[in-house]
């Protein structure tokens, strides 16, 4: 039932470093996963033997980003299915544990569906988790791939969008292999400019109040040999400015039928800052996180965090911080003071220069491109 820690000593290369496993160890099969809360101080893997842990560390944090959301809720149906537990139980528990992020449904509801079928055409328990747990790997497969591709679109299109190459690209929140079964989303195509010597900088939003920016794309940045550099949420405008931004490059967790964009809070502004400084924003994200059942940015939920995320500052599990315990809050605010905590914000579809996925471009961004998008997602998915 509860977590188990195992550290690894910090690479001096960047390795494989899988945010995501599945392993069979004699006492049963588990999901392993990269805890991203203790990065970048060091490299923790977190061990979840079973759903209510899994969906903890998706609270948490701990696991995290639209594809890798979808991954893991895959994995914890196979996981359930696996270990004997209530399978319908475990995927309710898994689809509900992060509202905004259409990706951990779709993961759970591929699982399970898959295992509801083995069963129903005659399979004992086993084998129809043996069939959960090959569409979750099957899955994951399929979202490295379509990382590697999203790469190469992205790159063309910056590509056309700014000849001559030397792109400086901001980015927000973490969208790289630590989100993905491969090498990421928005990530993957700055990282594809830097092997191809077109990335002249990367612009690292820090994306307050989790820090996801400062403490896990400088991180993934700095594995992989980019030219980066940091910066707080609101110094942005000061680079719209300066004319140091040549383009925008976020992730997504939703996307709706309109084209509207939930992604990491802080990304609208950024959209309304490049639409007035005539700068590329593109949005970068597998067909799984496009929601034709989502009509527009208004009926997108938008999950509220805790108010102690912005009130306190969390003191890291391994580092000692006078009178506060070990992951516990350092208060930045008055007591008792009311937070406004929203995990996502959503960008309408006006404010969006093209939308990138493994299928290919849509730009201009419109419910008709979207439509047409989903077709082909459909098409190639039957054949």
């Amino acid at each position: 039932m509860a977590d188990q820690y195992a550290q690894t000593a910090a690479p001096t290369e960047p390795p494989e470093l899988p945010a995501l496993r599945w392993e069979e160890p004699p006492e049963g099969p588990v999901v392993v996963l990269l805890d991203q809360t203790r990065l970048p101080a060091e490299e923790v893997e977190l061990v979840c033997t079973d759903v209510p842990a899994l969906v903890g560390a998706i609270q948490s944090l701990a696991v995290r980003g639209a594809p890798l959301l979808g991954i893991a809720g895959a994995y914890g149906v196979a996981l359930a299915a696996a270990r004997g537990y209530d399978v319908d139980e475990a995927a309710a528990l898994l689809a509900g544990a992060r509202p905004t992020a259409v990706n951990l449904g779709y993961g759970v509801r591929r699982a399970a569906g898959v295992y509801r079928a083995a069963l129903g055409g005659g399979a004992d328990s086993r084998e129809a988790a043996e069939a959960a747990l090959a569409e979750a790997r099957e899955l994951h497969r399929e979202d490295a791939e379509a990382s590697a591709r999203m790469a190469g679109h992205g790159l063309a299109l910056l590509d056309e969008l700014l000849p001559g190459g030397s792109h400086r690209i901001l980015t927000h929140c973490n969208t790289g292999a630590l989100v993905s079964g491969g090498e990421g989303t928005a990530f993957a195509v700055a990282l594809e400019a830097h092997r191809a010597g077109r990335l002249r900088r990367l612009w690292v939003d820090e994306t307050r109040p989790l820090l996801q920016g400062a403490r896990l794309t400088a991180y993934e940045a700095a594995r992989n040999g980019l030219a980066y550099t940091l910066l707080t949420d609101n110094a942005a405008g000061s680079l719209f400015a300066a004319g140091e931004v040549d383009a925008v490059l976020i992730g997504a967790d939703r996307i709706a039928a309109d084209g509207s964009v939930a992604n990491k809070v802080g990304s609208y502004p950024l959209a309304v800052l490049a639409k007035y400084h005539h700068v590329p924003f593109v949005v970068v994200a597998p067909t799984t996180t496009i929601d034709p059942d989502t009509p527009d940015g208004a009926s997108i939920e938008v999950e509220q965090r805790p108010g102690h995320e912005v009130t306190e500052l969390t003191a890291p599990p391994q580092i000692a911080v006078a009178g506060v315990a070990a992951g516990g809050g350092l208060p930045v605010a008055p007591l008792g003071t009311q937070a406004y905590n929203p995990a996502f914000d959503v960008t309408p579809p006006e404010l969006v220069t093209a939308i990138v996925t493994e299928l290919g471009t849509v730009s201009p961004v419109t419910g008709a491109g979207i439509a047409e998008l989903c077709a082909r997602s459909r098409q190639v998915t039957i054949s």
